[in-house]
């Protein structure tokens, strides 16, 4: 999936999703190495986990995040609208 955030510094992320397992994300814009770090850490773990650990994260003042931005796509994916 292509995901286009809104509220964010990054303005793509690409996600792959096998099952309910993280296979690969990827950030385009924001935070490169937070972003990276992030990515690592949700590899490989369960799309409803990382969904509960990463929605609702705020970045300063927004109401929003790179991370809550990821959960707000996974959402969508276990939705099943990718």
């Amino acid at each position: 999936m292509v995901y286009k955030p809104q509220g964010v510094c990054s303005n793509t992320i690409n996600i792959e999703v096998e099952g309910d397992i993280i296979k690969h994300v990827s950030f385009v814009g924001g935070c490169n190495g937070n972003l990276q770090g992030i990515s690592s850490l949700v590899t490989g773990m369960k799309t409803e986990d990382a969904i509960r650990k990463l929605k609702g994260i705020k970045c300063g003042f927004k109401s929003t995040s790179c991370p809550d931005q990821l959960a707000c796509a996974l959402e969508q994916i276990a939705a099943g609208a990718n």
